[in-house]
Parts: structure tokens; C-alpha cells; sequence
């Protein structure tokens, strides 16, 4: 008989719409899914801010301050508020989420070929990967900016609370106006009293720009425009994977934006091509056949840059912090990243299906 599949429960349950999971959520994973204790003092730093430890879950899961609430109490420290944007704007068709059938690593090679989405997988919760198409929804600033305040008013001894901004193109707007877009989401954040705020230019947009990271003038030129306006408060920047061939590209962006950054963030996902088992495209909707990936198969990808990025800020002398993402399922990968040279590790896939990842973690510190 074949393995029998299954779908694993998670905190955010991708069986139920965005919607449902965020006036809903976040779901209870197990009859034994707790609170977790810090105790002592923190004895870690990020951000000039001490932690219990330097583990937490990036934008992606945290909908909103019950999201925040349920990932402090459970031991992450760093926890990312999803990312917002200045408008109102309608998440991508149902489903949102599905786990995706990849042999080892998802090299470049391997994206340029349809994966397999499904609803179910046979592998354990730490074994597997998904792929996730959201569109960065956004119920507006009326709502996230009173609620990422009291989202901050979970934020305890030792953790710290990130808010995630991303511009958003309106009819009839220059590509200035869209980057200045940015700086007035993240003075929206900064206006809800969080301490960090991170800018999100790692996803899909329709400025015929591609994803925008890879951009060098859009890159620095929205660092430049969100600084001004946040001041003081430490700025994050999240990008996706580059290639051995941009490196220069990456070298260049850094050189410029070092000055105005406290932390780079990589990798959001690896986009790639997801089908069902017809072959046909598996998330209904326009320009949704390919879909960014996450989870075990993309960590290669994340700890290379973690270790590209640490190499070029010890060669370049400079003083930006470094977190790192994807494929975090394990204390041992997480351990792996810290060696590769992160600062700060986050995990939303291992995270989403096991909220008991950072106490397995805080036990290894």
C-alpha cells in the first residue's frame, strides 16, 4: 500500500480562506500547544535590542495582533506584523496555500519546470515545503495601524515587534509616486510605535520592473525616501535570492543602501511554477501559475546568501545585521544559519506547523 497523505495542521490552517484565518485564527496546532515561559534575562542582541534569543517568524503568518500575541507567548522574540500596505487591497483567490512535491533542493534548474500542488503531503512537518500566493492583502491603515499598536502592546521583556510595509501602485502613478508609496506605509508603521520597521521589496509587482530587489535604482532610491521619513527607527530590508551572476548587482545595491539600513532580510521565497495533478495551473487566477516556494527545499538558497551577505560586510567593514530565512523547519537549521553568519533567524513554514520550534531552539542556546 502507498504512504496516505495528509493535511498537517497549522496555526494558519490554508484548508480554511485568508479571511476566515484572520478574524478566526490563529488555529491551536495540538491539544498540548502552549504557552512557553522565558526566564532570566535576555542575553542576546538584534537591533540594539536584547532578546531570550535570536529566533523569530517573518511577515508572512502574522496577520494581525492575535498572530503577534500567539507568536510571543510561544517563544519567538522576533515577530514581523504581515506586510501592509497605505490602501485597502483584496487578497489573491482561495486557496492561498498548498504543499508542493519537490525531490531535495529547488535549484534554479529545477524552477524552470512545473512543481506538483496539492492539498495534502506525505512528508512529516519537517520535511516538506508549500508554496504561498497571497498578493500582501491589506485592510488599510484604518485597521493594521491601531492594531499593529496593540500588536505592540504584546511585545514583552526580551522580544521585539517588526513592521512590514510594501508600496502599492494606484492608477496614474510614476514610478516616483509608487516608491514614495513605501515611505508613507512605513511612516504608518512608524506612527504605530514599533521599534523596527522592515520594507518589502522581495515580492511580485506590476511596475514592469520584475521583483523589485533587482532593480538597483528602485532599491536605493526607495531606501533613501522610507529613511527620511522613519528617522531614527531601524530599517529592514527584505530581499529575494541573487544568483553567482548578480553578484555584482548585490555588491553595488548594499554599497549604496549600507548607510541607511540596520538589517538585510533574505530570502523571501523561489518562484516557480505550480500546477495540479492535470497540469493544470493550480491557483486560480491571472498571473498566479507561478508562485513563490517555501519550506526544506529552498534553505540552500537562504543560507548562501547568509553567507554572500556576511562575507561582503566583513570585506566592506560594514555594520548592517543579517537575517536569515527559508527552510528553517529544525533547531538544526537554525543553528546552520547562525553559523553561516545571521544575526537573526526566522522561520514561517517550520513555524506555521510547529509553534513549539522555538522552544526546541531556546533549549540548544
Amino acid at each position: 500500500m502507498g504512504k496516505t497523505t495528509t493535511a498537517l495542521k497549522a496555526f494558519y490552517d490554508p484548508t480554511k480562506t485568508y479571511d476566515d484565518n484572520f478574524d478566526d485564527g490563529p488555529t491551536l496546532v495540538s491539544s498540548d500547544d502552549k504557552p512557553f515561559q522565558n526566564l532570566g534575562e535576555p542575553k542576546f542582541t538584534f537591533l540594539g535590542k536584547k532578546l531570550y534569543s535570536p529566533f523569530g517568524i517573518p511577515a508572512g503568518p502574522i496577520l494581525n495582533s492575535k498572530y503577534v500575541k500567539y507568536a510571543f507567548e510561544r517563544g519567538f522574540d522576533v515577530v514581523t506584523y504581515k506586510t501592509q500596505r497605505s490602501v485597502e487591497f483584496n487578497v489573491n483567490q482561495f486557496p492561498n496555500v498548498l504543499y508542493v512535491d519537490i525531490d531535495g533542493d529547488l535549484t534554479l534548474d529545477k524552477t524552470s519546470k512545473p512543481l506538483l500542488g496539492s492539498t495534502k503531503t506525505n512528508k512529516p512537518s519537517n520535511k516538506f515545503s508549500i508554496t504561498n500566493s497571497f498578493g500582501n492583502p491589506s485592510r488599510g491603515p484604518a485597521f493594521w495601524v491601531a492594531d499593529t499598536k496593540k500588536a505592540h502592546s504584546y511585545q514583552g521583556k526580551g522580544q521585539l515587534l517588526v513592521s512590514s510595509a510594501v508600496g502599492t501602485i494606484n492608477e496614474g502613478f510614476t514610478n516616483e509616486d509608487y516608491y514614495e508609496d513605501f515611505a508613507l506605509t512605513a511612516g504608518l508603521a512608524k506612527s504605530s510605535g514599533v521599534e523596527a520597521i522592515e520594507i518589502n521589496l522581495s515580492c511580485p509587482n506590476v511596475a514592469n520592473e520584475g521583483i523589485l530587489c533587482y532593480t538597483q535604482k528602485a532599491v536605493v532610491d526607495i531606501v533613501r525616501r522610507v529613511k527620511d521619513r522613519i528617522g531614527n527607527k531601524p530599517l529592514i530590508v527584505k530581499v529575494g535570492y541573487y544568483t553567482p551572476e548578480q553578484q555584482s548587482l548585490l555588491e553595488n545595491i548594499m554599497k549604496e543602501i549600507a548607510p541607511y539600513i540596520a538589517a538585510i532580510s533574505a530570502i523571501n521565497t523561489i518562484p516557480a511554477p505550480v500546477v495540479d495533478k492535470n497540469g493544470k495551473q493550480a491557483l486560480p487566477g491571472p498571473n498566479r501559475l507561478v508562485s513563490g516556494i517555501c519550506g526544506v527545499a529552498i534553505k540552500w538558497a537562504g543560507l548562501d546568501m547568509v553567507k554572500r551577505l556576511n562575507e561582503l560586510r566583513r570585506k566592506t567593514k560594514a555594520e548592517f545585521e543579517i537575517v536569515g530565512v527559508g527552510g528553517v523547519m529544525t533547531p538544526d537549521d537554525f543553528w546552520q544559519y547562525r553559523r553561516a553568519g545571521a544575526d537573526n533567524v526566522q522561520s514561517a513554514t517550520g513555524a506555521m506547523w510547529n509553534p513549539k520550534l522555538a522552544a526546541k531552539i531556546k533549549a540548544t542556546l
